[in-house]
């Protein structure tokens, strides 16, 4: 190798090793980005080197296999080291401009950030927004054999830092293209707070005439086992081709890539922290399954069908005074208190069984109620309604001033709050917008198989799961 090369790596040669792992590299003579075989008294490993996080141990090298999984060796397991080859890392992956057929349909891909656009920055180890929409089409180019997409990228932040700011500037940059003809919107998020996004859009965008389709990854870009390509893929389909024209979120169905599940914005849930299949429509059934190889497999009728002539309705006003408690045992007033004495102007309480909370609680609550704070009630059961009127627990609560809200889901009925106060503080008025079905964020009755929850471990259930499950 000549002289210019090695400068160059050198700034990068051992980065983020200390201690005992960078004196094992310096040993052998190993660089980071090597493709080295690793001999230790168990087996032989062979990968690239990775850089370490800052904050990491000096006990361990990361490396990356062969088939993409990164694996840490301890270093006093390790007997010999050689370096077979070097590359260097090349983080970007080049954007490309979405080619134009005019016998497809236009769809605008906005970007938030998230998981679906993301690297893995080995400054910390961890997984950060940094994929442009237009670098996903350089990744995944089988979208341009579904529409013609242009991008935009409003952020560049994990889910947990989406807010009323956002809510707002998302809700009026899709308005605007759909008030500009676009054939469906596709809005790129992070899996953690996407249900409070798909929440806050059934609002502030109604009468919607395409497709608004939200989309994310469980597993990032850079992971061979990644969801993100086929999620981006089908919701994309949904949006150009699809018929549903609501606000609905687009994720894996089973934990296979047979297909994908649209799930209405007022009734999906992530409910695992990891898996694939995490989303489900909770107190109802998805509105359909995608592929965008097969098309869509509608399973509702009742859905808000595509119409261009309809004008959508922009409505995004939020106020963040508002807060959701998640009711437990032995919880006391102060937490009501504090939230009275710093201004919050609504409380969405996830109450235990059919809605109730302890006794100790009662002064507090009324003491908000009569500050003018909206105080409503939902079940931290997920499934099934409010009932108030059947114990005394109960009605003493609605004799204070919550206000039951049938089986609005909590996370939905917190943003749905904000949005309320974003246009009023008459209480009348507030119950009467919190109560009023918008998009079936409630609705009159469960339907038999919109509550099911496998127990593993019974005879009838892994009877099923070895004949069915895929």
């Amino acid at each position: 190798m000549g002289k210019k090369g090695p400068e160059i790596v050198t700034q990068d040669l051992h980065k983020g090793y200390k201690g005992e792992a960078l004196s094992v590299l310096q040993e052998h003579g190993i660089r980071v980005w090597s493709d080295a075989e690793i001999r230790t008294d168990v087996t032989v490993f062979r990968g690239i080197i990775l850089p370490r996080a800052e904050n990491t141990d000096d006990k361990h090298l990361v490396l990356k296999l062969n088939n993409g999984y990164n694996i840490g060796i301890t270093v006093s397991d390790i007997t010999e080291m050689k370096e077979i080859g070097f590359k260097k890392a090349h983080y970007k992956i080049p954007e490309k401009e979405f080619p134009f057929d005019p016998s497809k349909p236009n769809v605008r891909l906005l970007g938030t950030g998230g998981t679906i656009a993301s690297r893995l920055d080995y400054r910390t180890g961890a997984v950060i927004p940094a994929f442009s929409p237009g670098e996903l089409y350089g990744s995944v180019p089988e979208l341009a054999d579904i529409a013609n997409i242009a991008t935009e990228k409003l952020f560049a932040v994990f889910s947990e830092n989406m807010g009323s700011e956002q809510y707002i500037t998302l809700a009026k940059k899709a308005a605007k293209y759909i008030d500009e003809g676009v054939d469906g919107i596709v809005i790129g998020h992070g899996t953690d707070t996407m249900h409070h996004t798909a929440g806050i859009l059934s609002f502030m965008l109604q009468n919607l005439p395409v497709p608004v389709v939200i989309v994310g990854s469980q597993r990032s870009s850079d992971r061979p086992s990644s969801d993100a390509a086929l999620n981006l893929l089908n919701a994309t389909y949904a949006a150009g081709h699809g018929d549903i024209a609501e606000v609905v979120v687009s994720m894996f169905g089973p934990t296979s890539d047979l297909y994908g599940l649209l799930h209405r914005g007022t009734r999906v849930r992530k409910m695992h922290s990891s898996y694939r299949s995490t989303f489900r429509t909770l107190g109802d059934i998805p509105l359909g399954m995608v592929n965008w190889r097969e098309g869509i497999t509608h399973l509702r009728k009742d859905y808000n069908r595509r119409d261009p002539s309809r004008k959508v309705k922009l409505d995004a006003v939020f106020d963040d005074r508002v807060s959701i408690v998640y009711y437990y045992p032995t919880m006391k007033p102060d937490i009501i208190d504090s939230l009275v004495d710093n201004g919050y102007r609504g409380i969405v309480i996830a109450g235990t069984g059919l809605g109730h909370v302890n006794k100790p609680l009662y002064p507090a609550i009324k003491r908000a109620v009569d500050s003018g704070v909206n105080v409503f009630m939902t079940v931290q059961t997920l499934w099934g309604y409010v009932q108030m009127y059947v114990y005394d627990t109960g009605r003493d609560l609605m004799a204070l001033g919550v206000v039951p809200l049938e089986n609005m889901l909590p996370e939905v009925a917190f943003v749905k709050l904000g949005w309320v106060l974003g246009h009023t503080n008459n209480r009348e008025k507030v119950i009467e917008m919190m109560l009023t079905p918008i998009n079936s964020d409630i609705t009159e009755r469960e339907p038999y198989n919109g509550y099911l929850i496998f127990q593993g471990g019974v005879p009838e259930v892994q009877k099923f799961l070895k004949e069915f499950w895929r």
